[in-house]
């Protein structure tokens, strides 16, 4: 058991790493906001409704195309509950958020089919701000639990596990994963290098959002990585960067994803159960169907509710109270 479950007892600090890549502009590779003009805005929407209980930058809360809401709603009910503070890092946004936010300096990313992610010297600048601020996180909490927010994050992911000498297979928002898009993508991508030196991954074919949670790892030294097969490649590349001390905590949904390979990763793995299924609400229940699956720290924050003492029918409970104040308005 990994003994960053010990430092539960301690002070704990939700820390989400927000940003962009060009390559969600890809047609088909994911359904984070119901059309590509959207997609831009679903990292900030993300960070805004933590805080707020509703986004800001647009008029409702990111979902998919027919209505399924975004996992933020989750991680808002354990904050809400469980009252762990929030910082939010922009790590490579388009569009800011409006609410008070860390900045890493990072670009946005680039299409990784067709260009770099960004070039080796911003790579290298956003880890070294992410290991500035992991530094000083670790000296206000006891475990820091690290989610993240950008869309197509899951190719960038498999790209980057490709490029350091795994058969990557990662999870989508979709029931019917695009695998074959998101192969070719990786393929494109991965021929392109000719290292695996990490940085040089995290540039080539990575995103903005892997390189500031590399970077804050490697200055806090120890986290639990609240997400899926995103968190599994930003895990290799820190244990080849840093000598950390990490876990991983997903949700149920991700870990039942065939199309998802959790045993690349190079640490713990804890799986959340999100007790979804029952729900009497359709959108809530499309989570069990296989929609969405994890995002913005779900995983791991529902993990923690667990271990807190928070049961899963006050977990439902209290998950559907927010999906009629924030969804359906009642």
């Amino acid at each position: 058991m990994s003994k960053i479950l010990d430092l539960l007892e301690g002070r704990v600090l939700f820390t989400l790493v927000i940003g962009n890549t060009r390559t969600a502009e890809i047609p088909g590779i994911t359904v984070a906001g119901a059309n590509i003009d959207l997609i831009k805005y679903t990292p900030p929407a993300d960070a805004e409704l933590l805080y707020h209980g509703r986004c800001l930058s647009i008029d409702s809360i990111p979902a998919t195309p027919d209505g399924k809401p975004t996992p933020a709603l989750i991680s808002y009910t354990v904050l809400r509950l469980t009252k762990i503070p929030i910082l939010v890092v922009d790590s490579g946004l388009i569009v800011k958020p409006k609410i008070p936010y860390v900045t890493l300096n990072a670009p946005v990313g680039g299409n990784i089919a067709v260009e770099r992610a960004m070039s080796y010297k911003d790579a290298e600048k956003v880890i070294e701000n992410g290991r500035i601020l992991g530094e000083q996180l670790a000296k206000l909490a006891d475990l820091i639990v690290i989610g993240e927010s950008i869309p197509a994050g899951t190719t960038t992911a498999g790209a980057v596990l490709k490029a350091l000498g795994f058969e990557p297979r990662v999870s989508s928002s979709m029931p019917q994963n695009p695998v074959e898009l998101k192969r070719g993508v990786i393929e494109q991508a991965v021929k392109r290098l000719k290292s695996r030196d990490p940085i040089e991954i995290i540039s080539e074919v990575g995103d903005p959002v892997i390189a500031g949670v590399v970077g804050i790892l490697s200055g806090c030294r120890r986290a639990l990585l609240a997400g899926g097969t995103q968190m599994v490649a930003i895990a290799n590349l820190a244990k080849r960067i840093s000598d950390c001390e990490i876990a991983i905590a997903t949700t149920e949904f991700v870990a039942k994803d065939k199309t998802a390979d959790l045993s690349l990763a190079p640490c713990d793995i804890f799986v959340a159960k999100i007790p979804l299924a029952e729900s009497r609400y359709p959108g809530l229940r499309a989570y069990a169907e296989g929609f969405v699956k994890e995002g913005v720290g779900a995983g791991g924050l529902s993990f923690l509710s667990s271990k807190l003492g928070i049961s899963e029918d006050r977990f439902l409970a209290e998950i559907e109270r927010d999906y009629e104040k924030i969804v359906l308005k009642k």
